[in-house]
């Protein structure tokens, strides 16, 4: 763990660990081989976003790093996505171009997911004309990532946060433990006037969904309450009724479809 972070330039660098309870030795590996790292060490698995939220709370920089442990992070990421934090002082984080362990691009930027995103992604709209900034506005399927632009949400598997920016909005919500915190914390962020942007001046190597693969109708199970969730705390009574009622009765039924998927798979 501490050799991501050998080659980093002269950045003063506090590292934090949380481990969530795992049972394949992490734990013990970090505490042995990484001393000078600070490690927090769960009884329980708190998920995602309680366990952020230590390591958020712990920390003591202007800006705070959140890294997926299925991360790879390049010789000078970490002084790029400083130095262009630096640059731009009134932005609330920043997140680099992520790629696959093959080269692939990741498309790691999504729109918020407002009532008519619901619509072009449970009708397939988004599939049919990817490249569409309308129906693939969600997953901006459209953008091919090579410029610089601000996004609504990136995703938190490798994203530097003002710190300034936190104390004014809070940290992860932990009402929802594993998806959609991220969602809701860039959300919050935006309408406090700190924007997200995503660049691409370094390169980070993401192993997408290692984790979440090994329980996968646990994990939609719950990305479905999540995103439910999310509605009502986002979009109820801030949007007309029959736009409310519509996503999320698509929601509910597209949840209940994936599943029956998974079921069946296992």
């Amino acid at each position: 763990m501490t050799s991501i972070f050998a080659a980093q330039g002269d950045l003063a660098l506090q590292v934090l660990v949380i481990d969530n309870a795992s049972a394949d030795g992490s734990a013990e590996m970090v505490r042995e081989q990484f001393p000078q790292v600070q490690l927090q060490a769960n009884k329980e698995n708190r998920f995602y976003a309680a366990g952020n939220n230590q390591a958020l709370e712990a920390a003591t920089a202007p800006l705070k790093l959140l890294l997926n442990s299925d991360i790879r992070v390049p010789p000078e990421g970490l002084v790029a996505l400083v130095e262009w934090m630096h640059r731009h002082p009134t932005a609330g984080g920043v997140a680099p171009r992520l790629v696959y362990p093959d080269g692939r691009l990741q498309t790691s930027c999504r729109s918020f997911p407002d009532p008519e995103v619901v619509l072009y992604e449970v009708l397939g709209l988004s599939r049919l004309w990817p490249q569409s900034k309308r129906f693939g506005k969600y997953r901006m399927t459209w953008w091919d990532y090579a410029e610089e632009r601000a996004v609504e949400q990136p995703m938190a598997s490798a994203l530097l946060l003002r710190t300034e920016a936190l104390e004014q909005v809070g940290l992860f919500d932990e009402a929802f433990p594993m998806f959609f915190n991220d969602v809701d914390l860039c959300l919050r962020l935006w309408e406090a006037g700190w924007p997200i942007w995503y660049t691409p001046v370094t390169t980070f190597v993401h192993h997408h969904g290692a984790a979440t693969r090994q329980v996968r109708r646990e994990m939609v199970a719950e990305s479905g309450r999540s995103f439910l969730r999310f509605y009502r705390k986002h979009y109820r009574g801030k949007v007309p009724w029959l736009s409310y009622v519509g996503a999320t009765t698509l929601l509910r039924i597209a949840y209940g479809v994936r599943r029956l998927m998974a079921s069946l798979r296992s």
